[in-house]
């Protein structure tokens, strides 16, 4: 006998809220090739995770609100799920934009290459401080904490509630120390870089032979990879106690 498979409404809603949810959080993951990643199978990983967390799906009334208003939950939905992602993009773009700096400082950025991310042209440094990064986030089991992220959200943020303000001030507040730990992480390089172009600049007063134009790019480019070399080794240690700051950041600002 054929059988009929019949999913209850608010199964239905719930599904389309959490993957909604889900669905944000992914849009905003800057894993390397994730997002040149064929569309059917980020859409795959998406109802994946959004079935893997069926113990959390809201209870959804569907009688007092009708379909019209509860297809309307889906924009606060995207909006939570975008503010996850966007905190988890902050930690790989702390060490992208210090290398975009480091990379202008040490002449870096006129050697290009194809970045995975984009598919477009970008500088060599910046796209290995890509991959770099990604390898260590995964490897730290960060991606695992953003899906806890996601649970937890599910389990304090209603469904179909806007983000309030005190949480968007948390996020705000988020992506300004994003930008003050990428730039104290590029000032000792650039410092090192300042040093040296001050040294060359007193070689040639002292001496207008000497052709120190053909010798500044190998120079800086040495030093930055030396000082490069040293503070990789912190690279884990760096983004493991940055990543902790922002999920917790993210899991308070959800409580509201």
């Amino acid at each position: 006998m054929p059988a009929d498979l019949a999913v209850a409404l608010p199964t239905l809603f719930a599904f389309l809220l959490v993957l909604a949810r889900v669905s944000g959080v992914f849009a905003f993951v800057p894993l390397p090739g994730f997002q040149a990643a064929p569309h059917m199978a980020r859409i795959v990983l998406s109802v994946l995770i959004t079935v893997a967390l069926y113990p959390l799906w809201p209870r959804i009334d569907v009688a007092p609100a009708g379909a019209p208003a509860m297809l309307l939950w889906l924009l606060p939905e995207i909006a939570v799920g975008t503010a996850i992602g966007l905190g988890v993009a902050f930690i790989l773009e702390v060490f992208l934009m210090a290398a975009q700096v480091l990379s202008l400082n040490a002449g870096f950025s006129f050697a290009q290459t194809i970045d995975p991310t984009t598919q477009g042209e970008a500088g060599v440094l910046l796209v290995f401080a890509q991959l770099a990064g990604g390898m260590v986030f995964l490897s730290l089991g960060l991606d695992r904490e953003g899906i806890r992220t996601l649970a937890y959200s599910l389990e304090t943020h209603p469904a179909g509630a806007w983000i309030t303000r005190p949480a968007a001030e948390a996020l705000l507040r988020l992506g300004g120390d994003m930008l003050a730990l990428a730039v104290r992480l590029a000032l000792p390089a650039v410092a090192l870089l300042v040093l040296v172009d001050i040294a060359l600049g007193l070689l040639g007063r002292l001496n207008a032979q000497l052709q120190l134009l053909t010798l500044a790019f190998p120079i800086k480019m040495t030093a930055a990879l030396v000082l490069l070399g040293w503070l990789t080794v912190l690279l884990p240690r760096l983004m493991a106690a940055y990543g902790g700051i922002v999920f917790g950041t993210l899991r308070q600002a959800l409580r509201f």
